[in-house]
């Protein structure tokens, strides 16, 4: 039978079963044997939004084999070493058409050098990136004008400027949650974001009824509210005019995010404004950007074509990159 991967640890997996309305049912899966074709090179050898090969056996089954995966979402997780080379990539989020690079401009704090690393790593994996600034309604606690809400503003600006869409909305008041369901309905969409950012309340707010459904599997496999690595994976019904039902993919708060797949030299290739200077620099891909007479990145820096905090997260990223981000 074909699945689709719903959330799961390193072991167990629930995964609904491909069927339409009441025949769709969910199953706690193990893989089958020891070894799953094509995860060797991953921490977690299943993430949601994979499709996956089930054999059912009463109320569980097993996996037996891996579909061909149109995009994969992940990180370096320090915490996530596992015994070969290669085994710290944690994937978060599999087949996924657009990223929702979510931040705050307060509670937790704006943290742009986090987004661009959001961003870096759907560029790295071509996914188109979208940056949603949740909590708008919070702009009211300062005055126009404000030091920090003139950085953050800034900030945004230079974003939509590197080609970036910009989404304000609010969970709590319902603010810009009209245009961003047009922006994502039919579609798979991965939330990213720093943990406090509001990701599961975006989902509730667009869907009340997910927190319900995510209860009722919790309680059939009695997993309680424990945190799990990979995320959920959260099934919206298409409505009069959809095309197909809605899935958005709640991946947990992250404290870090180091980009999974990318070398340091190759981080200038994935920040848009700095990429199609890279080999016009006069020791062309050589340069380190650093401070060789010639290069273009800092020409641009000079000139504010390109934005000093993301120089800063080019210049952070590279270094964590080169010394093993430890």
């Amino acid at each position: 039978m074909n699945g689709l991967v719903i959330r799961g640890s390193h072991s167990v997996f629930t995964v609904r079963i491909d069927g339409e309305g009441e025949e769709r049912r969910y199953l706690e899966c193990r893989i089958k044997g020891k070894i799953l074709r094509g995860v060797d090179s991953y921490y977690n050898p299943l993430a949601p939004g994979d499709r996956v090969l089930v054999e059912a056996a009463g109320q569980e089954g097993r996996i037996t084999a891996l579909m061909e995966r149109r995009t994969i979402f992940a990180r370096k997780n320090q915490k996530a070493q596992g015994p070969g080379p290669g085994r710290d990539a944690q994937i978060l989020a599999v087949n996924a058409g657009m990223v929702l690079a979510v931040t705050t401009p307060a509670s937790p704090p704006f943290r742009p050098r986090f987004l661009d690393r959001i961003l870096i790593q759907a560029e790295a994996a071509g996914i188109p990136a979208l940056i949603l600034l949740n909590k708008q309604d919070l702009w009211g606690g300062g005055e126009e004008g404000e030091e920090p809400l003139r950085d953050i503003e800034e900030r945004l600006e230079d974003f939509l400027r590197c080609g970036y869409p910009v989404l304000r909305i609010s969970a709590r008041t319902g603010e810009g949650l009209g245009e961003l369901w047009e922006k994502v309905r039919g579609g798979t969409a991965v939330l990213a974001g720093q943990s406090g950012v509001g990701k599961s309340s975006i989902i509730n707010a667009l869907f009340p009824q997910a927190g319900a459904r995510v209860g009722a599997l919790n309680q059939k496999y009695d997993r309680g509210n424990h945190t799990t690595v990979l995320g959920e994976l959260i099934e919206i019904p298409g409505g009069p005019g959809d095309t197909g039902e809605t899935r958005i993919i709640d991946t947990p708060g992250l404290r870090r995010f180091v980009p999974q797949g990318i070398k340091a030299e190759e981080v200038v290739l994935y920040m848009r404004e700095f990429a199609p200077l890279a080999g016009s620099c006069a020791y062309g891909l050589s340069c380190s950007h650093r401070g060789e007479a010639g290069c273009k990145i800092l020409e641009a820096l000079s000139s504010g074509r390109i934005h000093r905090d993301r120089y800063d997260s080019f210049l952070r990223l590279s270094e964590e990159l080169k010394e093993g981000w430890k």
